[in-house]
């Protein structure tokens, strides 16, 4: 009997990851047609058909200059494309370094945004484009090395602060949160000190745009958050055991819950600060994508992470696209769309979580 027990168990469980797999299989297809319908959207009309018969000549490799195809190739793949893979990798990046914080820190209120780095990056980046000089500090190179540096420097002061305090998952939060007002007021003392000229980058990088997205900033951004995120999926099991237990817990299996703590911090912490360099802030995608996917396939990081990925870059895309189009041909920086959307999902999320518990 026990024996028929476990093997139903086992069918059980094999047979729900195999549902998963089909549905983020099926997710990430959807993912994809969706990336290249919202290519469509813009102040240009463009057709399904156009798209696919520009992507079909960027791979091919096939460019006729001073036809009509080549001005739909050049809004195609030169602006509109790099624009979708962006949110794609900004959606993946900051949703992956939520999960990967929520497990570590035991608190489902911790992200990027909630620990104060997407402002620190701001800060830092601001801090180059107002005080920078040298050929260096004025180039984009030096903006997004400041923006790195700045990122790291809160994630340590969130580290060493919660470490004297106690490190406990309200510690880092309440921690996580008051840096993010620090980085704030900095910043806005910064934009008051700003010339006119510059303070017009400082305030698109409070925003965060995704409006002027090239290839070059896809391919760096997407090196250091597919470099992170195999390190985070490797470790996919050992932060089940950190989200499920306490310290002790994970000692008692043989694992290192301050080296896992720490790997996985500051793997979030380059891709967050990778994402952000070239974004600006962005909010809520980072807490609330992993908690839609959680919803969707549980508490397993096997799942949970690569759902929360598509997650994240479904919501982005979805945001930049009603950013462009509510108000064409004036623009919406997504930074502002996917607060307003990610408020009223993450207040839903919130009641629904409270009911299933009353009842």
């Amino acid at each position: 009997m026990e024996n028929k027990n476990i093997s139903d168990v086992r069918r059980e469980y094999e047979q729900s990851n195999r549902r998963k797999n089909i549905i983020l299989l099926a997710s990430i297809v959807i993912m994809l047609i969706a990336g290249l319908y919202f290519v469509t959207l813009g102040v240009a009309d463009t057709t399904f058909s156009q798209v696919l018969s520009a992507v079909s000549a960027w791979i091919g490799g096939r460019l006729n200059d001073g036809s009509p195809e080549n001005i739909n190739y050049k809004i195609i793949v030169l602006m509109r494309l790099p624009r979708i893979a962006m949110a794609i990798v900004a959606g993946v990046g900051l949703s992956i370094s939520g999960v990967a914080m929520q497990a570590v820190t035991r608190n489902p209120l911790v992200s990027p945004f909630t620990m104060g780095i997407s402002n620190a990056a701001a800060f830092g980046a601001s801090m180059c484009i107002v005080f920078g000089t040298g050929a260096f500090f004025k180039s984009e190179l030096g903006i997004i090395c400041c923006a790195f540096a700045a990122a790291g420097l809160c994630i340590a002061l969130v580290s060493g602060i919660s470490s004297k305090a106690g490190m406990g998952p309200e510690t880092v939060v309440l921690t996580g949160i008051a840096l993010n007002y620090f980085f704030s007021a900095l910043t806005s003392a910064i934009e008051f000190f700003a010339e006119e000229y510059k303070l017009a980058a400082v305030v698109q990088w409070t925003f965060g745009t995704l409006n002027g997205t090239v290839w070059s900033d896809v391919f760096f951004s997407g090196v250091f958050v597919v470099v992170c995120t195999i390190i985070i999926m490797s470790c996919s099991l050992k932060l089940n055991t950190m989200a499920s237990g306490d310290d002790e817990l994970a000692e008692s299996l043989g694992l290192n819950p301050k080296r896992i703590r720490t790997v996985m911090c500051v793997a979030s912490v380059f891709m967050t600060a990778a994402v952000i360099s070239f974004t600006g802030v962005i909010g809520f995608v980072g807490l609330v994508a992993p908690h839609i996917a959680r919803m969707l396939v549980g508490n397993d990081h096997k799942y949970l992470i690569p759902f929360s990925a598509v997650t994240g870059s479904m919501l982005l895309m979805a945001a930049d696209a009603i950013g462009k189009t509510i108000l064409s041909p004036v623009s919406i920086p997504v930074g502002i769309v996917v607060s307003f959307l990610g408020v009223p999902l993450f207040i839903n999320l919130i009641l629904r979580q409270k009911k299933g518990r009353m009842q």
